[in-house]
């Protein structure tokens, strides 16, 4: 579970409904049906407008993967697996790996596994496995921008329900009373729009950004170490072309790891 959304998600209510009860207006005001079907079903007709619905169809799917713990292989794990097939390459050959072809859990490392050890060559793995990189990181665009424009499309929606609700209100001006509550229930609308907008479509679509930056990250962190190994380079050298992906800390965590391994040696 990703906490990180529930906690944004909680915050963000906790916030509107603080905020509410300390400027002394009535929580009850939220409870207003017609400015939910004007955000939700409004929001919902411009992206089926704006996107095809092959596309539309995979909201519930991207809405879920936010909610989900991200699961990738850690990087420094990752230099180690590496570090050990070059060991294995260098001392018994490169279809020596071919053993290790179905431990592999990660279906691009996987199948980048299988391409060398074929014997293909190594700027065409190279050209394969990118233009893999790049359609997946195509697909997760799309998906974001489904939530992007979500977030452009809320708030302005809650003008309209605003609208809407100032034409009801404004019909009958008989009851000052009635006038005065149906203005502020008319802007529930504008309310719920730059919510929704603002504290959820938005940021979820940069969370989808972000989730699929790092993926990428490791892939193409892959692609460098499964070249390396084709090429039949030492171990030192494959930690240290790898190691480029890690973040300072990360790296000296690493250091230190194989200064305890060495010191038990």
């Amino acid at each position: 579970m990703e906490k990180s959304t529930i906690i944004g998600i909680i915050l963000g209510l906790t916030a509107v409904i603080l905020g509410m009860f300390l400027k002394h207006a009535p929580l009850t005001a939220l409870v207003n049906p017609a400015a939910f079907v004007i955000i939700i079903v409004g929001t919902a007709a411009s992206l089926c407008i704006g996107f095809p619905m092959s596309e539309v169809a995979k909201f519930p799917k991207l809405l879920k993967i936010t909610f989900m713990a991200q699961r990738l292989v850690p990087r420094e794990e990752l230099i180690r697996l590496f570090m050990d097939w070059a060991t294995i390459t260098r001392r018994e050959g490169l279809l020596a790996l071919e053993t290790k072809v179905d431990e592999i859990e990660d279906s691009f490392l996987r199948n980048g596994m299988r391409m060398i050890i074929d014997g293909n060559d190594q700027d065409f793995v190279r050209d394969v496995l990118l233009e893999d990189i790049a359609a997946t990181e195509e697909r997760h665009k799309s998906g974001a921008l489904i939530f992007s424009q979500a977030g452009m499309y809320a708030p302005t929606l809650g003008v309209l329900g605003a609208v809407i609700g100032l034409i009801a209100a404004l019909g009958d001006m008989s009851d000052m009373d009635k006038l005065a509550q149906a203005i502020a229930a008319a802007f529930v609308a504008t309310l719920l729009g730059i919510f929704t907008g603002y504290v959820l479509w938005h940021p979820i679509a940069n969370k989808l950004k972000r989730l699929s930056k790092r993926e990428m990250e490791i892939r193409v962190m892959m692609v460098e170490g499964l070249l390396s190994i084709q090429s039949g380079v030492s171990t030192i050298a494959i930690n240290q072309k790898l190691s480029v992906f890690l973040t300072p800390s990360e790296r000296q965590r690493m250091n230190e790891k194989e200064g305890a391994v060495g010191e038990q040696s």
